[in-house]
């Protein structure tokens, strides 16, 4: 008897034995074929999560941030030991004593959902495991992953440390509201660092991870509290917390971002707007969109936030002051369901939803509010973020047509602004305010390094991202000018030379073209600088066909201002169209004295890392760091930029655009107190409207036009819309970095001409009439007549000889009425024409 059960015990042994060896051989079967074909652990160890690229102004201020996944890398001895206690706790409390995946877990897991048949499973991955699925596997709910994610979780624990391991988890969980890892989440929900989280805040980071919608602050505000206590307890057990912290905290509520307890993180930073949008670009475009949107990017920019701002005042300053002069109402287009009306909170929520501009400030903000009602004399408007409802009166309307009734119905969303007194800054009354339908540019930028300091791509980014000063082409109009006399000033010209202004036609093949200055007039005979003074368009013609346009493209090349310029002469009048920002840029290297400037927006950029990966200046200081520099000296700056215009040439050209400022098409504009100089431009039909323009150390420019062109007025020009513009800007540029005498290169001598005949005169001449040029040692300029040019084209006999300019008293018009010393009455006659010089008759 003894025997059978000694050999029935041997057989039941024999069976475990081997059941236990085939099961051991078959688990080992499946874990060898699932381990063929893993993904590579090793890379985790140089893994680089998504992280924030940040611009930061010129001073260092953070100004806009851009992420597809808004993660704030974290290493691991930064984060602090309360955080990692939390996470541990709630997560996997045995992380530090197991080998990558905890037995007693997913014993304790498999009980329980026997006991409860299936209605619970929990999980029992540890955090090593969560990293594995996380990074190498996938989120998919499989018996194979399971496997895989253990095999995977041994490997990575031989491989890096649990420091490591739990810096890998904690910055790559997905903790809800687009933030990823423990920093970033931080700073959403409570607007804190890491260091600054209490036990409370940093137990409820720690109870996201299983669900971070199912816990929200807000819509599950008591599941979130629940979930909150669990994880508190946890680090009570595991003693991370103390009974006294752990009463304290647990009886906390739950303040957030969400809640309104805490103001969100963005609110520090300002709207975002055209110049931050036109960094994310470019730099998209140089370092591609994965680097820039994940690679954690530290940008420089360029921007001045002073100088931004009030780029921005001053081009929806003129655009506002334009747009209201056309006497229409056009609303914002949107509107709220009449319906809703009658209830406020209904009201108020359909305002917030409402896609309407919230990022325009002139002289105070502007506000979106719904019309709850029209009335004869007044309008009642609900107003978002201000209590109850307000009015604005019929009066206020005064610079549009039709009356409220007409132009107004119930619900229709409109712009408002508290109007206030200029003398104290007191409340008058609310004031209608509309987006004008006219756009424009402004961009400002150093003339020597070519560093942009404001950009304004329209009325405003909110209402319209696409940016006008660097993405929209249009015609420059006379603005292109300065092209092509300083391409004959390269060409053996001088500022003295005599250009004709007469009628020219020009076969074009597909017809003649019959080209006018802006007052339908002629002048004769006039030198260079009353031509770009004046804009004079006859002569600009006469001179691209004397030079050639070949010559004319190929110095527009060299500037920037096209890739391609096409050689017809239509194109010395800027017919052809280029960008802003291009302009601004071209127009620095005159200021510069013809160095070559790259514009850019970006000083530096760095890597995650801190290791700069791009630089703009790349000048030279050779005794920045000489201890021996006397005080008050600067240090030499030596330039290595390219020479893309002779010095002198752009001294004399920079000369003739003061001309422009001071008695040209801008004058009477520009009152800066400091030596400016510039070009207006105004195309056919006045569809664009231009000024560029500089002092010794700062260049900008403004344009002015429908997005789909067509005429802004008989009266508008480049002087009267733009030039203000550039003139209120400048104002507070020059305030801050002044602004000095042009610099005279070496190589030349001034001559005093005069400007209407462009003939010499002595050196001490004066008056109005005298101009000192700046001309080439060692040529001897002609003067006068003999230096005439007609550009291949005919001359008219009966235009008047050296002719006044527009805003000047012209001898040569029809005879005038005039009282003499005597008191008689007497007729003047016209001053002699070159017909009568040509025939022999008197003058």
């Amino acid at each position: 008897m003894i025997r059978f059960i000694l050999s029935s015990l041997g057989v039941l042994f024999t069976f475990v034995t081997l059941g236990l060896v085939g099961a051991t051989l078959l688990l080992g079967g499946v874990f060898w074929t699932y381990a063929r074909d893993l993904p590579n652990h090793d890379d985790l160890a140089t893994y680089q999560p998504k992280t924030i690229s940040r611009i930061y102004s010129g001073e260092g201020r953070l100004i806009d941030e851009f992420a597809d996944e808004r993660r704030l890398f974290a290493p691991a001895e930064e984060i602090p030991d309360l955080v990692k206690n939390a996470f541990i706790s709630a997560e996997d409390k045995n992380f530090y004593s197991h080998k990558g995946f905890d037995a007693r877990g997913i014993v304790a897991a498999g009980i329980e959902a026997v006991q409860t048949r299936g209605e619970t499973l929990r999980g029992a991955s540890t955090i090593t495991q969560q990293v594995m699925k996380n990074f190498l596997l996938g989120g998919e709910r499989t018996g194979e992953r399971k496997i895989k994610e253990l095999i995977l979780a041994v490997r990575i624990e031989e491989t890096l440390s649990k420091d490591r391991i739990l810096e890998l988890y904690l910055n790559e969980i997905f903790l809800g509201q687009n933030s990823y890892g423990v920093a970033a989440a931080a700073q959403t929900y409570f607007n804190k660092t890491l260091a600054e989280l209490a036990p409370e805040e940093a137990a409820y980071l720690a109870a996201l991870p299983k669900a971070p919608s199912t816990y929200h602050p807000v819509r599950a505000y008591d599941r979130a509290i629940e979930r909150r206590d669990y994880v508190l307890r946890q680090m009570l057990e595991n003693g991370h917390l103390d009974p006294a912290a752990y009463e304290a905290a647990k009886t906390q509520p739950l303040r957030t971002v969400q809640n309104g307890d805490y103001p969100p993180f963005a609110a520090s930073l300002p709207e975002r707007d055209y110049f931050t949008d036109e960094i994310r670009r470019q730099l998209s475009g140089n370092f591609g969109e994965a680097e820039f949107f994940g690679g954690g990017l530290s940008i420089r920019a360029t921007l001045d936030p002073e100088l931004q701002l009030e780029a921005a005042h001053a081009l929806r300053r003129a655009l506002e002051e334009f747009d209201r002069g056309q006497g229409r109402w056009r609303g914002s287009g949107q509107k709220i369901d009449p319906a809703a009306l009658a209830d406020e909170t209904a009201w108020r929520a359909a305002l917030a939803q409402t896609e309407i501009a919230r990022d325009i400030d002139l002289v105070s903000p502007w506000l979106p509010a719904v019309v709850l009602a029209v009335e004869e004399q007044r309008l009642v408007i609900g107003i978002e973020s201000v209590d109850g409802t307000a009015e604005v009166p019929r009066a206020d309307t005064s610079w549009f047509r039709g009356d409220l009734r007409q132009n107004f119905t119930p619900g229709d969303v409109v712009h408002v602004r508290r109007m206030v007194s200029d003398s104290d800054g007191s409340f008058i009354r609310w004031t209608l305010r509309q987006v004008p339908e006219v756009q424009g540019g402004f961009v400002a930028m150093d003339v020597n390094t070519g560093r942009v300091l404001a950009m304004q791509g329209g009325f405003s980014y909110r209402d319209s991202v696409f940016n006008r000063a660097t993405q929209a082409t249009r015609q420059p109009g006379s603005a292109f000018k300065p092209f092509v006399f300083a391409a004959a000033l390269d060409s053996g010209f001088t500022p003295a030379t005599i250009v004709i202004d007469a009628p020219i036609e020009v076969d074009t093949g597909a017809g003649v073209w019959r080209p006018k200055n802006a007052s339908n007039r002629f002048y004769g005979p006039t030198p260079l600088r009353t031509g770009i003074e004046r804009s004079r368009n006859l002569m600009t013609v006469r001179l691209a066909r004397e030079i050639g346009m070949d010559t004319v493209a190929t110095y527009a090349e060299r500037f920037g201002v096209y890739d391609r310029l096409e050689p017809f002469l239509a194109n010395s009048l800027g017919s052809q169209e280029t960008t802003l920002y291009r302009m601004v840029a071209a127009y620095a290297m005159f200021a510069n004295g013809g160095e070559r400037v790259e514009p850019t927006l970006v000083d530096r950029v760095q890597d995650r890392w801190g290791k700069t990966i791009y630089r703009h200046d790349t000048r030279s200081c050779t005794d920045c760091d000489d201890p021996a520099l006397a005080p008050g000296k600067a240090p030499t700056i030596v330039s290595n930029r390219e020479r893309v215009m002779n010095a002198i040439t752009a001294y004399q050209l920079t000369s003739m655009m003061q001309g422009v400022v001071e008695r040209g098409t801008a004058a009477g504009r520009i009152n800066l107190g400091v030596p400016t100089a510039g070009k207006t431009g105004t195309t056919n039909d006045a569809r664009d409207v231009w000024f560029v323009g500089f002092t010794s150390n700062i260049v900008a420019g403004c344009y002015m036009g429908y997005d789909r062109p067509r005429s802004l007025g008989a009266r508008a020009a480049g002087g009267t819309l733009c030039a203000p513009v550039f003139n209120e800007f400048m104002k507070k540029a020059t305030a801050k970095y002044g602004g000095g005498p042009f610099k005279v290169p070496p190589g030349g001598r001034f001559i005093k001409i005069d400007r209407y005949s462009g003939g010499r005169l002595p050196d001490d001449a004066s008056g109005e009439h005298v101009v000192a040029e700046y001309f080439r040692m060692g040529e001897e300029p002609i003067f006068g007549i003999g230096a005439m040019v007609d550009g291949g084209f005919a001359m008219g006999s009966d235009l008047p000889l050296f002719g006044r300019g527009e805003g000047d008293v012209d001898p040569a018009g029809p005879p005038r009425e005039v009282t003499t010393s005597t008191g008689r009455k007497a007729v003047v006659g016209p001053k002699a024409n070159f017909g009568t010089i040509s025939s022999g008759g008197l003058y």
